[in-house]
Formats: C-alpha cells, structure tokens, sequence
C-alpha cells in the first residue's frame, strides 16, 4: 500500500514539474522589438535602472509613467512609447517583469516608485496582461499612483468606487480585446474615466514587435497607433 502512494506522490510531483519546466521554455518565446523599433529608437542608447528601461526627460513635469508589459512581449518593444513619453515631460519606466509575464511581478511598480523619489505623482498601467497585472498593483498601491490606464485592456476588479483615474487606449480591430470587451468592462472603471478608440488600430501594434496570433489586420500604420497613445496618454495625464 505505502508502495503505490510513493508512487502516485512521485508521479503527481514528476506531472508538475514537466508542468513547470514547459511553461518556462513556452515562456522563453517571446516577441521582441520589430525592425521598425530598431529604426525609431536606439535601444544602445536607453538607460536602464535597477528595474529595466529607464527614460529620463530633459524638462521633468514631476510625474511618471510605470508600463507593464504585455505576455511574452520583451519590454524594448515599448521603447518608442517610452522615448515619446519622455518628451513629454515624464520620466517612464518599463521594468522587467519576470518570464515577460506581468502577473509574475505585480509589485515591481512599489520599486520603481521608490527608486525614483524624486517623482511626485505615478500613473501605472500596461499592454493586454499587463493592464491586467497593473489593476491588481492598484488594488493596494503606492499613495502616489494618482491613475491607472489600459492599452488594449481592462481591469481585473471592480474600480467603480475607486478614486484612481483610469484611462482606457483600445484598437477598433483588436482581435483579441475587442470593442465589446471593453464596453462590457466599463462598469469596472472609476468615476473619473475617460474611453479612447484608435479607429484601425488592432492588438499588437500597442508595441512594436510585429504581428501577434489571433489579432486582425490593422489600417494603420503602427507608428500612426503609437503617436495617437502617447497623445491620448499625455492629454489624459496632463488634466489629472
């Protein structure tokens, strides 16, 4: 009898750890930065702190932009939303988050915060999964997050009596958060809400790291969807 249970604890360990070992080498497949980045931004020249890519304006406005990656999406396909937001006037971090999973590093925006004092006011928020680790951050953040955004995301609770700001960038041809997820996740939002559409923008072009599985075709280029983010960004955080 002892004999079959060492059994059946050996094979119920052995199960999870070609679970584990799988998820890892699933995880090492990531999309990284496109050509297109390459040619925009001089990743040889970013910054990096102890978190990950670090962009420091030349006229600081006092507030910062913390971007969460999205799953399995290397944090330099973000480069050119956080050298364009940058000019605006913020500092912005996009940490490394671990396997690219930001679920995996849910409170890396508490170290960032607190690596860059010098920052009054933070706005936290990230791409598909990573809009969705960022709302579990808000839950219980850092009393100088002032807001919470989504590209091609949505909360993962309910904010509706929040007093967050919250920000909502989707893709009118997201094939994998689409329009109608996002209208049913408005009654998630805080009061203080504002929704942008990018009419022909889609998923994967919230980053630069070419086409992902599952999205739709966009009728935009990708630079086109990247300056009208950091527009609805920058316009958002200016009024809060």
């Amino acid at each position: 009898m002892k004999k079959w249970l060492f059994r059946i604890v050996m094979s119920v360990l052995a199960l999870l750890v070609m679970i584990v070992v799988g998820f890892i080498i699933y995880a090492q497949f990531d999309y990284g930065p496109s050509a297109l980045l390459t040619e925009k931004v001089d990743l040889a020249a970013i910054e990096e702190d102890g978190e990950g890519l670090i962009f420091q304006p030349e006229s600081p406005t006092g507030k910062g932009i913390i971007l969460y990656q999205g799953a399995k999406v290397e944090k330099e396909a973000y480069a050119y939303l956080g050298q364009s937001l940058s000019q605006q006037g913020f500092v912005v971090s996009i940490p490394q988050l671990p396997l690219n999973f930001g679920i995996f590093g849910v409170d890396t925006a508490d170290k960032v915060i607190e690596e860059h004092s010098e920052v009054e006011e933070w706005f936290v928020g990230g791409h598909s999964l990573g809009g969705v680790a960022a709302s579990f951050y808000a839950e219980d953040p850092s009393k100088k997050l002032k807001g919470l955004y989504f590209l091609g995301s949505y909360p993962a609770s309910d904010f509706s009596k929040s007093d967050l700001a919250m920000l909502s960038i989707y893709g009118e041809l997201d094939g994998l958060s689409k329009v109608q997820d996002i209208e049913d996740s408005k009654q998630l939002f805080a009061e203080d809400r504002s929704f942008v559409e990018i009419q022909g923008g889609n998923h994967a072009q919230f980053g630069l790291y070419g086409e992902q599985k599952g999205d739709n075709p966009a009728d935009i280029t990708p630079i086109e969807q990247q300056d009208q983010v950091v527009e609805a960004i920058t316009t958002w955080i200016n009024k809060n």
